[in-house]
C-alpha cells in the first residue's frame, strides 16, 4: 500500500478494519475484517498515510491518533 513494491505475503504486515470499525495492525494475519497489506516498516506506513491509500482500501476514515499508535507499535517491533 505504501511503497508499491511486491513481496511475498509472509513478509508483509496486515492492517485490518474490524467489523466494529476499529483499525489496527494484525501481526498474526488472522484477525477478522477487511485487510490491506504494507511492508513491515514505519516509512511504508507513513507513505500509505500520506497518500490515504489505507483509508480508501479499508473504506473508512482513519484518525491521526490511530496512525500514530500504529507507527509506535510498528517501531517497537522493527
Amino acid at each position: 500500500m505504501g511503497c508499491n513494491t511486491h513481496h511475498p505475503k509472509a513478509e508483509l504486515l496486515r492492517v485490518v478494519r474490524a467489523p466494529d470499525g476499529t483499525v489496527s495492525l494484525d501481526f498474526t494475519g488472522k484477525k477478522s475484517g477487511r485487510g490491506a497489506y504494507i511492508c513491515k516498516n514505519v516509512a511504508c506506513l507513513k507513505q500509505a498515510r500520506r497518500t490515504r491509500r489505507l483509508a480508501r482500501t479499508l473504506e473508512c476514515e482513519i484518525p491521526d491518533a490511530v496512525y500514530e499508535a500504529m507507527e509506535a507499535e510498528l517501531a517497537q517491533r522493527e
